[in-house]
């Protein structure tokens, strides 16, 4: 997927918009974050998916052809780097919402595995008969990474 921009000035043009639509999702998805609801980002997840991976190709492409928007006006140059500088703040500040979700959530994950281990060894032990007594067996996974 790519941009269908027909000169230098439009592929600007287009970059904006698609820039500043990109940071304005970023925002909203930060909000939603600090406002611990991140359900809320569910609906807008592909848009944001898809309009991520065309900035990046975009942007791949710009580094290896700078000539791509060269001969757009000063005036439009300065208006996408600005919009670069908004969406640069914007994911920066997503970034630490979504870091701090993933903190509290590790440390969800954590509180609830060390509380089923807790009762596992609770109910661990012998009957009056010698026979263990049979309990339904609970499955976690932890991964530090997740």
């Amino acid at each position: 997927m790519a941009l269908d921009a027909q000169n230098p000035q439009e592929r600007v043009e287009q970059l904006i918009a698609l820039t500043n639509r990109l940071a304005d999702l970023m925002r909203r998805e930060a909000d939603a974050f600090e406002a611990h609801r991140p359900h809320d980002v569910i609906a807008s997840a592909d848009e944001t998916a898809r309009l991520a991976n065309l900035y990046r190709h975009e942007s791949l492409r710009l580094r290896k052809d700078p000539g791509l928007i060269e001969a757009a006006d000063a005036k439009a140059r300065k208006k996408l780097m600005d919009s670069t500088r908004a969406f640069d703040e914007a994911l920066h500040r997503h970034g630490r919402a979504v870091e701090a979700c993933k903190i509290v959530t590790e440390g969800l994950v954590k509180a609830i595995a060390e509380e089923v281990v807790s009762q596992k060894a609770q109910a661990a032990g012998y009957g009056a008969s010698g026979v263990a007594p049979a309990t339904p067996s609970e499955a976690i996974t932890l991964n530090r990474r997740a």
